[in-house]
């Protein structure tokens, strides 16, 4: 058991508080920390005169797991990571593995990839929504939000068979292709989803009570959301301009997706200037409704062909129908799976990052040619975007902890190597 350090107040003196000081444990005990987060909170009766963050309260070892599962069968790990959206942690994974492979994926399934990635956005905006609000007290939207969330964890069933750990990418490709009657499912949530947000909005945003909860709290200046790498929505709600499917395109958000001269998706991105809790609401409500119009560009438009590269069959898996009736597609299958004559990587490095909900993930890997990576690096968001806790939180109140804390949206998992 770590023993807690003495705490000093850092951002105030002790000649501007008075009395005694008093040290709170809040959580990892709380509804509002998810039994996973703890701070340490010193108070000058009920405002806060520092606080010291700890992790460790849900440690998994992902990056050292890294070191001794191949690149395919490490994408279950990445699952357990952000548990919130897990199927854009399984693509950013893999963009990272296809740099290093020097892979250019199939136009479908760029297409489907690219789908799955705005509805996990989706998925994690409306916990992240939803949450928000319950933690002020406003049980409803919470309801609303986690309603659309359901149909989320549907669409993704049908697709992979998973609801919620759903290891869906592989190496050059995808698990399996998607069924034919699923882009009909994914145009009929597309279809709902606006009048469901409209609910939600009308339940929350001119709340008076969750907007004194919310405006002018946990504000940051674009300054020092830079300095501390802060990325995602959060960044964007400072002022900073910068969207990794936007600056660094990939999928179909690059031009020419699709080998025929395609231009990318189209869709803005929302940008805020106060930085403070009501304008990291807004802007993740307005990413939600500009992931269903990047879906809707691409749902009627899914390119046919094969959803795996074929190029060359030793960097991917064998297509399952050719594992159970051939023997060639068995043998491969075993050569990748059972033996260590199955990926053949090239020695070098690649770092592969994506525009997730929470900002910008990414994976640095080195390899020195053997089957698993010689090193997997991860660089999560809610780690980095976890660290400027205290300059947030100083000189408020203890129930503006709640509020600061459910606007950053931190996933315990992806904090702890």
């Amino acid at each position: 058991m770590a023993i807690m350090p003495e705490i000093q107040p850092t951002r105030l003196e002790r000649d501007d508080v008075g009395g005694d000081l008093w040290t709170l444990n809040f959580g990892p005990q709380h509804p509002a920390t998810h039994t996973t987060l703890r701070l340490v909170l010193e108070l000058d009766g009920e405002t806060v005169v520092s606080c010291t963050p700890h992790i460790g309260y849900l440690h998994s070892g992902f990056e050292k797991l890294g070191e001794h599962l191949d690149y395919n069968q490490y994408v279950v790990v990445t699952d357990r990571m952000n548990y919130i959206s897990p199927m854009a942690n399984n693509i950013a994974w893999h963009t990272a593995c296809e740099k290093l492979f020097g892979i250019e994926l199939t136009p479908r399934c760029k297409a489907i990839r690219t789908i799955i990635a705005e509805l996990a956005r989706i998925q994690d905006h409306l916990l992240c929504l939803g949450t928000a609000g319950l933690d002020l007290g406003a049980f409803t939207s919470f309801l609303y939000a986690f309603n659309e969330r359901e149909y989320i964890y549907d669409l993704f069933e049908e697709i992979c068979g998973a609801r919620f750990t759903t290891s869906y990418t592989r190496v050059g490709g995808l698990m399996y292709d998607m069924p034919d009657f699923w882009p009909d499912h994914v145009k009929a949530f597309n279809k709902r989803l606006p009048q469901a947000i409209a609910d939600f909005e009308s339940l929350l945003t001119r709340n008076r009570i969750f907007l004194e909860r919310t405006r002018g709290i946990g504000v940051i200046s674009e300054e020092d959301a830079i300095s501390y790498s802060w990325t995602g929505p959060l960044a964007r709600s400072v002022g900073v301009k910068r969207d990794l499917r936007k600056d660094e395109p990939y999928l179909c958000y690059a031009d020419n997706w699709d080998g025929k001269g395609s231009s990318g998706v189209e869709f803005k991105v929302p940008i805020a200037t106060h930085g403070d809790v009501y304008d990291r609401y807004l802007v993740r409500l307005e990413e939600v409704r500009q992931s269903m119009h990047i879906i809707d560009q691409l749902v009627d438009n899914i390119p046919s062909g094969p959803v795996n590269v074929l190029a060359d069959e030793k960097k991917v898996l064998p297509d399952k129908r050719e594992v159970y009736f051939s023997i060639e597609g068995l043998i491969h299958h075993f050569e990748q799976i059972m033996t260590n004559r199955g990926f053949e990587p090239p020695i070098g490095e690649a770092y592969g990052a994506n525009e997730t909900a929470n900002g910008e993930l990414g994976f640095y890997l080195a390899s020195d040619g053997e089957r698993f990576p010689y090193r997997a690096r991860c660089r999560p968001p809610s780690y980095i975007n976890y660290q400027c806790f205290e300059q947030l939180v100083l000189g408020h109140s203890i129930s503006d902890v709640v509020a600061v804390l459910g606007s950053l949206n931190v996933i315990a998992a992806e904090l702890d190597r």
